[in-house]
């Protein structure tokens, strides 16, 4: 969960430029509380709009590759504009490791349920490197890099719970 620091922009600054639209997730960011966690389930809720737009997974994969692309473009913009490169209301950098990871887990609710705490969970502690791209990386792909690493984190999990769970079974 993002720690704000400073109140979410007002609506307005969402229409002053197209990078911030999306980069506060279409306004899933300008949440008062958790906006990270508010982002998040703007994922989970977003995407089978996603799973409808592209049914094919190779295409939705390249979709969400260029969705990380124009992320770090948008998130610089947003950050910059916001004076914090990783602003509380930037959650586009949620949003799109989260439909990675929807990508790749179970399309079951408890599956998707643990993804998402396993995701929160690992974009709050940041382990390496996803710490190094937090503290040091003050740019839009930094904001998109740590994000991303949680979504790695989240996935082996995932791997290692469905591998433990075959082999008790």
């Amino acid at each position: 969960m993002k720690l704000k620091k400073s109140p979410p922009p007002p609506l307005s600054f969402l229409w002053s430029h197209p990078a911030h639209l999306i980069a506060c997730g279409f306004g899933s960011g300008l949440s008062p509380w958790a906006s990270g966690s508010v982002g998040t389930l703007f994922a989970w809720a977003s995407f089978p709009l996603l799973d409808i737009l592209f049914p094919l997974e190779a295409t939705l994969a390249v979709f969400l590759l260029l969705a990380f692309v124009l992320g770090v473009s948008a998130c610089q913009i947003a950050g910059r504009n916001l004076g914090a490169a990783d602003h509380g209301a930037i959650v586009w950098d949620e949003i799109v490791p989260f439909w990675m990871i929807l990508l790749m887990t179970p399309d079951a609710l408890l599956w998707e349920l643990t993804a998402f705490l396993l995701f929160r969970f690992y974009d709050t502690i940041k382990p390496p490197p996803a710490r190094w791209f937090d503290t040091q990386m003050k740019n839009g792909l930094g904001v998109m890099m740590d994000d991303l690493i949680a979504a790695g984190y989240t996935m082996f999990t995932l791997a290692l719970l469905k591998a433990l769970i075959e082999e008790l079974s």
